[in-house]
């Protein structure tokens, strides 16, 4: 047996653990979500087919369009944010000549908050009358939103907690950071480029791999939201007094047919939905990215 042909075996044979995996776990359901979406199934009685009605009732849902929305709201805030600010405080702890580890570890800490903790934490950080917050806010003279209970502040709310865990994506950032060639920055200055040029020119094209990467993992975690809004405005904690559709995100929607309603046809359905907005969503950033990430080596 030749050596390539031992090594492929041995390759095929550590890697079967993940392939299994992703078989059983992701493929396997995925396949048996699309066909339960042509079904009605209330995990008591069997499966009845029923053809496309479900994906007819979820076209004419209001709830549907009004999680889709609230859903997009708080990705279009949340990512954008998530991506500036981490790259802002990469970029500072980069600098710093002296205790760099020491804040990046800080950073990272909220990261391994429990969701459901953090979201118990920020309903009081959060709090119109009490949260800390609002009071921060009062030392500047400015009135604080009632972040919990006012529709139109719920999202904004959420978004702010969410950079609560900036920490994950400035580790990656520093880490990105980290292995720019200083040569870069000399000609860089040797041309007369200042911070920000240095900054425009050298840093964001050497980095571009990773901040798509970001972009693109962030994206799809924003679109799948759950734990903290629902721990908020849903589960057995929640705010009372509050407008439960504007914290009603897609994912939420779909928990509350599956396990509340049971109908695992129509949530399946809505599952379906969601993967195929993710997958448009995913093959816009993909091709935006043949223009605007820079690889080395690449001609561009």
């Amino acid at each position: 047996m030749s050596v390539v042909r031992r090594e492929s075996r041995w390759a095929w044979f550590f890697l079967a653990p993940w392939l299994i995996g992703l078989a059983l776990f992701t493929i396997g359901p995925t396949i048996a979500g699309l066909v339960l979406s042509f079904t009605d199934y209330d995990l008591v009685n069997p499966p009845r087919a029923v053809g496309v009605a479900n994906y007819a009732d979820l076209l004419a849902d209001p709830k549907v369009g009004t999680a889709l929305w609230n859903t997009a709201v708080f990705t279009v805030l949340h990512v954008p944010l998530q991506i500036v600010l981490a790259l802002a405080i990469a970029v500072l702890l980069h600098r710093m000549a002296v205790a760099r580890g020491f804040f990046r570890t800080v950073l990272y800490l909220p990261v391994m908050t429990p969701p459901v903790a953090m979201a118990a934490m920020f309903l009081l950080l959060l709090n119109g009358q009490t949260g800390a917050i609002n009071e921060l806010l009062s030392w500047f003279g400015v009135d604080g939103p009632q972040w919990t209970t006012d529709p139109g502040w719920i999202k904004p709310g959420l978004v702010l907690m969410s950079l609560w865990t900036v920490g994950s994506t400035v580790v990656i950032y520093l880490a990105a950071l980290s292995g720019v060639a200083p040569e870069l920055y000399e000609a860089a200055r040797l041309d007369g480029a200042g911070r920000w040029g240095q900054f425009w020119h050298v840093t964001l094209p050497q980095i571009s791999p990773t901040v798509y990467f970001t972009v693109l993992v962030n994206t799809i975690a924003s679109l799948q939201t759950f734990t903290e809004a629902y721990s908020m405005f849903f589960g057995a904690g929640a705010q009372s007094g509050t407008d439960g559709d504007a914290a009603l995100f897609y994912v939420i929607y779909l928990f509350q047919q599956a396990f509340g309603a049971l109908r695992m046809g129509y949530a399946s359905a809505l599952a379906w939905l969601l993967f195929l907005i993710i997958l448009v969503v995913t093959a816009f950033q993909v091709r935006a990215s043949r223009r605007l990430v820079h690889y080395e080596g690449s001609p561009r």
